[in-house]
């Protein structure tokens, strides 16, 4: 049975007391846990079951954490991860790096340092080798280089100024721009701890694979054998087969039946096609490459709820975007199936011509309309116009979601804004610094506050009530020097953004990270809804689309770097690592990270540029993310009016902003009406934000993606639960990690990572021409 923690003081031990563990509170301990004698489940398993048996609560305070041990390896992975972010960007398919695989990496450097360097005694020998590679250790190396192995947003501008503007900007100057943008979500999102991290509501399902499998590996119970041993398998496997369909058999991304039964049909490549970027829909495909599958979000932790909601809205994607294309509306037919880039009025066809942005934009970023008079406005394809209209609505619908089925953790985000809590706050600080003498009152209207919220956070933040908590005042630091030097860059590097149009993008970013912020740590979905951020820049500062890349810069990134720090934190607090350790850690890989994304992202595109201008890319690299990042700031930083206005050809764009605000009701009506029919499991804003999610990139992968998800959350934990929780978030730890390992070692080896790709011999498996799953190509793709 696993222990429970205990309220006694634990014999003295010699090691030295983190200054992150407070005085007046008895550590916590609790023995090894042994599966041996818990209780087994014998029902389907609920959250609280995999919040108290996939992550037991046990926790030793005295553990030590930082160790020249964890910050050399914590530094060296940050370099690793920021090199390997800095290539995920340009991939096909949205790819992120999973925690799970910096923390199998780190163990595995851990435990020999551990074991080959001699222990001797001395302070040196205790500094090189202080005993055993420890869980509060490992935890600490992982939030470390994890907070390093997030593409930052900055690189958006450096290959969109790159690759359309001709600008390189000073590396100096860079370097702070993405700093700025990196550390100003954290700000904000540090001083909503309370709202995306405390609460049981937060789940952050990602985070549930990499703590149960440090539970694991740091376990020293028999009955830990076996798992183990699974675990190790898994990875092994994994890493040995993403050889296959990544260079040897690429056909693997993507088998598609129905393509290979008919090959010259465009319309079957659309719908069926989907193994390359920007192919097709991907429907009835199978994918073997766990790389695209999981894409860094396993399909194995997602909630059944949310892989419900997940699901219609990819069955709704595909009727709504075959449906909008071959009616011809916003002339479809003229532009490709797929695709993020802007296209003139002059395209046909099987004949589509791109925008001529060089020409309608000068070198002051400003639009040149009488350029625009004779080009003609951008027009898009109609699956982007649909992504950014969907995202809209999503936005509204979360919003509303929140408000009806979470009020208390909303209420919670902006209790801080209350006047008697700000009054409480004001003579808190006066008493400590001597001008009043009065004691503060035992039930402040602060306390009270805060007791009401704790009603609701999970069983692991008692747990955390041993350590020091990060003072508000360090969060606000961080976000005041980030806003300081982001106002420095914004006149530093031309962005034609003024100071005001910096303060708007900040408080748009502060809002959208307390709702979807929320939303992502209770679905786990990473929710993309830069167009509407890109929208409302537009409008406040018409005709300056490079102003408008900025202002997405400091606003949609605020919400990026916002859930990555909640997210972080959240996996410090099943881990039990001091909340002041997790700060450090955080801001040390940040700053390594944002150097080594910048010096990765000159390296790749000085190597693809070519192909990442290109519509269609290729299944290795793609300029997809650049290319949409583009073409929604120049139409809507340069023709907010002439494209979105009421009237104009994408009027209903942000017309749809209004009707989402109303999706949610008829849903959380039903529920209250007929509980037991099951419409809480309805969420929304993912069904919105799914009915567009095939608008680029890889297809061929979400047939695959929903059988793994739905075998494991819905019947392996209805009908196993006892092996659900014992070993389905350390299977999907091992896919990702040894999936990642590999890939990491090919990109650069053979796929042209820091030179010319290496290319395997052409056969059946790895087709000389046309697209890799036999589906119809077009000559002009």
């Amino acid at each position: 049975m696993a222990k429970q923690v205990t309220d006694e003081r634990p014999a003295p031990v010699a090691v030295d007391r983190s200054c992150d563990v407070k005085d007046p509170i008895e550590p916590a301990t609790v023995e090894h846990f042994d599966e041996a004698d818990e209780p087994k489940l014998s029902k389907p398993a609920t959250e609280f079951d995999v919040l108290t048996h996939t992550i037991h609560l046990q926790d030793d305070p005295t553990l030590p954490a930082v160790t020249f041990r964890s910050m050399l390896i914590g530094l060296g992975l940050s370099v690793f991860g920021g090199v390997l972010s800095g290539i995920f960007y340009f991939k096909p398919q949205s790819v992120t790096i999973p925690a799970v695989f910096i923390a199998v990496v780190a163990f595995l450097l851990g435990e020999a340092m551990s074991r080959l360097i001699p222990r001797r005694d001395g302070w040196l020998g205790r500094l090189l080798n202080p005993g055993p590679f420890n869980v509060k250790e490992h935890l600490a190396v992982t939030i470390m280089a994890n907070a390093a192995s997030t593409s930052a947003l900055g690189l958006q501008i450096v290959a969109t100024e790159r690759l359309y503007y001709d600008r390189r900007s000073n590396g100096a100057l860079t370097f702070f721009m993405l700093i700025s943008s990196q550390c100003l979500g954290y700000g904000m999102a540090g001083m909503m701890r309370r709202t995306m991290v405390y609460p049981a509501a937060m789940l952050w399902p990602a985070n549930l694979p990499i703590n149960a499998m440090l539970e694991r590996l740091h376990s020293r119970a028999p009955s830990n054998r076996k798992p183990f041993r699974v675990f190790l398998y898994v990875f092994v496997g994994i890493f040995f087969w993403e050889i296959i369909p990544q260079w040897i058999c690429p056909l693997l991304t993507g088998v598609s039946i129905f393509c290979l039964a008919n090959r010259t049909s465009p319309m079957f490549t659309n719908i069926f096609g989907g193994a390359e970027g920007n192919e097709g829909l991907g429907l009835f495909s199978l994918c073997f490459d766990w790389q695209y599958i999981s894409g860094g979000t396993s399909p194995l932790y997602f909630p059944v709820s949310s892989l419900i909601s997940q699901g219609i809205g990819i069955a709704g994607c595909i009727i709504l975007f075959t449906g909008v294309y071959y009616s011809n509306i916003w002339d479809a037919k003229k532009y490709p199936f797929l695709s993020q880039v802007i296209f003139s009025d002059t395209s046909t066809a099987g004949n589509a011509v791109q925008w001529n942005q060089t020409a309608a934009i000068g070198p002051d970023g400003r639009v040149n309309m009488t350029a625009v008079d004779e080009l003609g406005l951008p027009n898009f394809a109609a699956s982007n116009v649909l992504n950014i209209l969907l995202t809209n609505m999503c936005i509204a619908a979360a919003i509303t979601h929140l408000i009806l089925w979470y009020p208390t953790e909303l209420k919670a985000a902006v209790s801080f804004l209350s006047p008697r809590r700000i009054l409480a706050k004001v003579k808190s600080a006066t008493s400590r610094l001597g001008i009043s003498s009065r004691t503060r009152a035992t039930a402040s209207p602060e306390a009270t506050g805060s007791n009401q919220a704790e009603a609701h956070y999970d069983p692991h933040y008692l747990l955390m009530q041993s350590y020091k908590d990060c003072p508000d005042w360090w969060y606000a630091i961080v976000l005041v020097l980030s806003a300081a030097v982001a106002l420095v860059v914004i006149y530093k590097s031309n962005s034609t953004l003024p100071w005001w149009g910096l303060l708007v993008a900040c408080l748009v970013g502060y809002c959208h990270l307390l709702v979807f912020g929320s939303m992502q740590g209770i679905t786990g979905v990473n929710f993309t809804i830069q167009s509407i951020i890109q929208m409302i820049g537009g409008y406040m500062r018409p005709g300056f689309p490079v102003a408008n890349m900025y202002f997405s810069l400091y606003s949609y990134n605020t919400l990026l770097q916002g859930t990555l720090l909640a997210k972080d934190l959240k996996l410090a607090q099943y881990g039990h690592l001091a909340p002041r350790t997790t700060f450090a850690m955080q801001m040390i890989g940040t700053v390594v990270g944002a150097g080594f994304n910048y010096l990765m992202a000159n390296s790749i595109i000085d190597n693809q540029a070519d192909i990442l201008r290109s519509v269609q890319g290729t299944n290795i690299w793609s300029g997809a993310v650049t290319q949409q990042f583009n073409a929604q700031a120049v139409t809507f930083g340069g023709f907010p009016h002439e494209l979105f206005d009421v009237g104009s050809r994408y009027q209903w764009v942000p017309l749809a902003t209004l009707i989402g605000f109303f999706v949610p009701l008829p849903f959380w009506y039903a529920h209250r009406r007929w509980p037991r029919l099951g419409f809480d499991l309805i969420n929304t804003p993912v069904i919105m934000f799914y009915l567009c999610y095939l608008n680029l990139g890889i297809n061929s992968s979400v047939m695959t993606f929903f059988m793994a998800g739905f075998f494991a959350q819905w019947y392996l934990r209805r009908n196993h639960p006892n092996i659900f929780v014992k070993y389905n978030y350390l299977v999907s730890a091992a896919l990702d990690g040894g999936t990642s390992v590999m890939v990491f070692i090919l990109s650069f080896a053979v796929l042209g990572a820091a030179k010319a790709a290496i290319a395997f011999p052409k056969y059946w498996g790895n087709p000389a021409d046309g697209h890799i799953d036999y589906c119809y190509k077009s000559p002009s793709e």
